[in-house]
């Protein structure tokens, strides 16, 4: 959540960018819950003084009836009040949990088709067989019993394309490790204060994108940055264990709510797939380079494999409620003869840590929230999307990838 003082002297700022991220909220009905909250909170804690107060004077001998009385006046006016303030608390942290982050001055404005392009990288090819024709053909996936077993857009790979994908993770944790990621195992699931901490809120019902575990108070995991993120949960770290930086490999299961109209052919979009996602908490003043260093690394690693693609500065109607400023690379599919969204790297600012109470010591002893940032090395499915629409042959082969041979027994084509 936003620091409701940075909110107080921001009002129009906050309302103003709110809106222009796609989410309707109202600073001022939230601004006056503060004060109410604020005002009642004074009088709460006026009256405990009063009652403590009270008790004290009772100690020096057996109470006058008229002490009893005030005893109880005391009593019975704090009982209110404390229901009172209960009753506000609720609803300002509903009201405040609601506003987004302010993105960066620098992000765009408008919706996805207004997203900046920045740089282009690789040599785009004209035509290609599209993936989940050649997959079907050499039999390595099939979503027909992956919908008998669990539903529509449930899927199994076999075979090469299963050898490829385990190829490509264990290229993409060599190349993450070598960088200084601690490189983690997660929980698959989340409790519901790490999953709204982490900004995972979305903008109507009808978009809500976890699945749910029915009489518990779980979620599956969207993304290893939702465990990552609740690590540090109501922790104080010390400014020279800065920066941390840590690594997942985990699955990520998305009901894709909302996303009718988009692209979702074969592996491009599923329900469950693998990924290996970066995390890094930093000071305030280090995340705007952190966020470029997240960047370089994902850019680092599609350079490697041989990719072309481009790297967009998202617009401030596609950003989603943590961000203040998200790239985005996107790959070239020459099936589409078009760009499509590869991986992501966010800046989240001290929204996340804020909403769970995750700060940083200073040298002076000073305590105030950390940053914290993610990115995306590879999502598995999507990057055997993109290296089978790129690599292929004229004979309908697809060639591995120079530095994923090692992992593929030196093979040079499937």
């Amino acid at each position: 959540m936003l620091d409701i003082q940075f909110i107080r002297e921001n009002p129009k700022v906050v309302a103003e960018k709110s809106k222009q991220k796609g989410y309707d909220v109202s600073i001022p009905d939230l601004l006056e819950l503060d004060e109410k909250r604020r005002t009642i909170q004074q009088q709460v804690d006026e009256l405990r003084e009063k009652r403590n107060k009270h008790a004290e004077s009772l100690r020096s001998g057996k109470p006058t009836e008229d002490q009893i009385a005030t005893g109880k006046d005391i009593k019975n006016q704090l009982a209110k009040l404390e229901e009172k303030l209960s009753n506000l608390d609720s609803k300002y942290l509903r009201a405040i949990a609601a506003v987004p982050n302010v993105f960066s001055d620098d992000v765009p404005l408008g919706g996805e088709a207004d997203s900046k392009e920045i740089k282009k990288f690789g040599d785009p090819k004209k035509h290609a067989k599209d993936h989940l024709d050649i997959a079907s053909q050499k039999d390595w996936i099939d979503f027909e019993r992956g919908a008998k077993v669990a539903g529509t857009k449930f899927y199994f790979i076999k075979g090469d394309l299963a050898l490829l994908e385990n190829a490509l993770t264990q290229y993409a944790l060599e190349f993450i490790t070598k960088r200084n990621f601690t490189y983690m195992g997660v929980p698959h699931m989340v409790n519901s204060r790490i999953a709204t901490g982490t900004g995972f809120a979305p903008r109507t019902d009808e978009q809500s994108d976890e699945y749910f575990i029915e009489g518990e108070d779980l979620s599956l995991i969207a993304t290893a940055e939702m465990p990552l993120t609740g690590y540090h949960a109501d922790e104080i770290i010390d400014e020279d264990k800065l920066d941390l930086l840590y690594a997942a490999l985990s699955p990520c299961y998305r009901k894709e709510a909302g996303t009718y109209g988009k692209h979702t052919r074969g592996l491009y979009r599923v329900h469950q797939f693998n990924k290996l996602e970066m995390y890094a908490y930093c000071k305030s003043e280090d995340s705007k380079s952190m966020h470029q260093k997240l960047l370089s690394i994902e850019e680092e690693f599609w350079q490697s494999i041989g990719l072309p693609y481009r790297v967009v500065n998202i617009a401030s109607g596609d950003l989603g409620a943590p961000a203040a400023k998200k790239y985005d690379i996107e790959y070239w599919s020459p099936v589409d003869s078009a760009y499509r969204e590869l991986t992501s790297c966010s800046n989240c600012t001290d929204y996340q840590t804020r909403n769970l109470n995750i700060r940083v010591r200073r040298k002076d002893g000073k305590v105030e929230m950390l940053h914290s940032l993610n990115g995306t090395v590879v999502a598995l499915a999507r990057g055997l999307v993109a290296i089978i629409e790129n690599f292929q042959d004229t004979e309908g082969n697809v060639v591995i990838p120079e530095v994923l041979r090692p992992y593929m027994g030196g093979k040079e084509k499937i």
